[in-house]
């Protein structure tokens, strides 16, 4: 039967008439090739004729094929319905018999047994073996009463029936832009399956692109991406891919496929299409997920059968979809390059805890150019020290369970997509997706640290879910999602941001640990990302503390001394390094910096922290308001002091007169809790504090002065009016 005609390319209506000729010839060459070679079978095309069900009663009617090794196809079906508990039933026992089992129809039901066949009259009817069998493991087909074994209708599958087959074609070949592939499959006459597939996305309009003749040209057709979209396409990293022919082309009517340019008519690869081809016939058994169809009577497509769920308001959206054993997740978040977005299960059900909770971490890697998702485990809230905090699974002797499929960056918005199994077989680091139930779920937005890992996230409602999320996996069609976080434009915060505090002429010192401020308080200030807390001197946010050489100063330390939690462990130190945690760093790292005061060297070289006393943390009294606030001082009264019991740790430090001019006071446990330490020459400080005090001084004459002028100038007005 000849194939169908292509029609030109929108882009191509306006060539010449001598193109048009050599088009329309060169399909009509192709039709006639089709023809002699025996390409395409015969139409329609439903598989492998087996033959017609037999009837015993209940008005039974249809013709069975084999449209591959686990589907089969009943076309024109009819049964009246009465049987009281009659099923489709196959087995391998020589006839019809109760040694059978049950093929569900529909393949969707609710409950937990099959529902009985309904009535049908002429229907098409899709059966699917279950368990993994294949029409090679059966010997019959019938429709058969369960309760009083009955047969109503049957057909014999032959012992050496050739069933059709899905084709393994070459790879992509490697022409341009990157382009490449794993082994690509034709899973039915309409489908290809496009494994790893790798394109670095700037190719200017290119689309997978079809057509007749030895290579691939211009008088091409358009192909719908995996997502039923006919826009340019983007970017792939390694990503496994289903795309399906448009309209009634299928593979028999095309010799290429191939990844093309319509704007500069280059070919960046492609792959042949042999003429022996012996595939399923496509009859929508083949399912594309997530299965958005494109529809090629219109410029659009059907909206997607897909979940998506505004985890934090403008900045962070969940979509996803349960693949068998595995769940398929895309997280697409307003985030900078140094920022990382995290979603997954919650430590406790019923409210978002981080302790306890399993979570992927999700950002770009620019330096190494590939977008990165790492699986997370979270035994305390602190950074990652490899044997407990934040930690990558891989970093605490576990794996890392997500496979990226692909990311793109588009208008301040990054999207990733990724894969995880629903249940791992790591019982510590890992929990599983249930599928049975909704399950609490945390997410969060925070910045990345200096290894590339999450560093803690501000505890707002901006950066954090405050609130209780339950999502169920296993549920389709959940669109709480207003718009696409690529339409929304980000709001930028007029809000004044709070300026940098400065401590000098104080001798006596408390250092503290409370929240950082949000936006607004240390994170607009350090150049570095924050922990989500930080120190607070003298009940200032990370002032500059201002030192004198020569001059000795007293900290009092309340910043936690339990080494075995994290979380509750800020030993306070004074060193050259911007971000601190010296515990934490590699032999190599500890030896470029200098600390000035707060350890204890050891004769073996071990350094231990001694400002370590008891926890004194600021927190907000209801929730974190600093989005809110104006100042600190407004902040400031928002929170409430929690000490726990103890005593606090003293540091004496005398200020050497070698000193440099700048140092930092910092968290030996943690990185970037502190700011800066300005060192000055004796004296210094105390001018600074007679300048400051002089100008109050000057200030407060000024203005006596100016006060006496007023009010002798208005009791002249007076007296001028009483005497007038």
């Amino acid at each position: 039967m000849p194939a169908p005609l292509l029609s030109p390319s929108p882009r191509n209506h306006g060539q010449n008439g001598s193109v048009r000729e050599i088009y329309y010839m060169g399909l009509i060459i192709s039709a006639v090739m089709l023809c002699i070679n025996g390409k395409a079978p015969v139409e329609p095309y439903y598989g492998r004729y087996i033959g017609p069900l037999k009837q015993f009663g209940h008005g039974i009617k249809g013709d069975l094929y084999a449209v591959d090794e686990s589907t089969i196809f009943l076309k024109g079906f009819s049964y009246d319905g009465t049987g009281p508990d009659a099923f489709f039933w196959v087995g391998k026992t020589p006839r019809p018999s109760p040694e059978g089992y049950i093929i569900p129809y529909p393949e969707e039901y609710n409950g937990r047994n099959p529902p009985i066949l309904q009535a049908y009259h002429n229907a098409d009817i899709i059966l699917r073996l279950p368990m993994g069998k294949r029409i090679r493991d059966i010997r019959w087909l019938s429709v058969w009463c369960r309760r009083f074994t009955v047969d109503f209708g049957e057909v014999f599958i032959p012992a050496a029936l050739d069933v059709p087959k899905p084709r393994v074609l070459p790879e992509f070949k490697r022409l341009a832009h990157g382009l490449r592939s794993s082994n690509i499959s034709v899973l039915d006459a309409k489908t290809f399956y496009i494994p790893n597939l790798h394109y670095d996305g700037t190719g200017p309009d290119a689309f997978f692109w079809v057509g007749n003749g030895s290579e691939p040209d211009l008088l091409g057709i358009k192909v719908p991406n995996e997502l039923g979209s006919i826009e340019p396409l983007r970017a792939y990293q390694g990503e496994d891919i289903e795309i399906q022919l448009p309209g009634s082309l299928t593979v028999y009517d095309i010799d290429w496929l191939s990844v093309w340019s319509t704007t500069y008519h280059h070919n960046f690869g492609h792959v042949y299409i042999p003429k022996d081809l012996d595939v399923p016939p496509a009859l929508g058994q083949t399912k594309i997920s997530p299965p958005w169809w494109y529809n090629p009577t219109t410029t659009t497509h059907r909206p997607p059968n897909t979940n998506c769920r505004e985890l934090l308001n403008g900045r962070l959206q969940i979509k996803w979809d349960v693949q068998g054993d595995n769940i398929q997740i895309e997280l697409i978040g307003r985030i900078k390059g140094d920022q990382y977005m995290a979603f997954g299960i919650s430590g406790t059900n019923g409210r978002p805890q981080m302790v306890g909770a399993d979570i992927i971490v999700a950002y770009y890697d620019a330096e190494a150019r590939v977008f990165r998702a790492d699986d997370y485990y979270m035994s305390q809230i602190s950074e990652c020290d490899g044997k407990q905090g934040v930690c990558p699974d891989e970093r605490v002797g576990g794996r890392n369970d997500v496979q990226v499929l692909t990311g793109y960056q588009k208008n301040g918005v990054t999207s990733i997509k990724f894969r995880r199994p629903l249940q791992t077989n790591e019982p510590v680091n890992d929990r599983a997706f249930p599928i049975d139930r909704e399950v609490s779920v945390i997410a969060a937005i925070g910045p990345l640290n200096t290894r590339r890992e999450a560093n803690a996230h501000s505890h707002t409602s901006v950066d954090v879910n405050t609130e209780d999320i339950q999502i169920d996996f296993a549920t389709r069609n959940d669109q709480s999602c207003a718009t696409s976080l690529f339409d929304v434009k980000e709001e930028k915060d007029s809000k004044p941001l709070w300026p940098t505090r400065e401590l000098f002429g104080e001798t006596m010192i408390t250092a503290r640990i409370g929240p950082m401020g949000g936006s607004r308080g240390f994170a607009a200030h350090a150049d570095y990302p924050s922990l989500g807390m930080a120190w607070y001197l003298n009940d200032m946010l990370v002032p500059v503390l201002f030192v004198e050489r020569g001059q000795t100063y007293v900290f009092s330390v309340e910043g936690g001394d339990k080494p075995s939690q994290l979380d509750k462990f800020h030993p306070f130190y004074i060193t050259d390094s911007p971000e601190g945690g010296f515990g934490l760093k590699s032999e190599s790292e500890q030896r470029r910096e200098k600390i000035y005061a707060g350890v204890e060297y050891h004769s073996d070289g071990y350094v231990d922290p001694t400002a370590a006393g008891r926890l004194c943390e600021w927190r907000p009294k209801t929730k974190d308001r600093s989005s809110e606030m104006n100042s600190f001082d407004e902040y400031f009264k928002t929170l409430d002091l929690h000490c726990e019991p103890g005593e606090p740790a003293f540091l004496n430090w005398t200020v050497a007169m070698d000193t440099p001019d700048l140092l930092y006071y910092q968290c030996f446990m943690q990185r970037n809790l502190g700011w800066k330490i300005n060192v000055v020459n004796p004296g210094q400080t105390s001018q600074r504090n007679h300048s400051n005090s002089s100008n109050q001084i000057q200030s407060y004459g000024s203005n006596l002065i100016f006060s006496i002028i007023v009010t002798i100038t208005i009791s002249r007005a007076i007296f001028r009016h009483l005497n007038a």
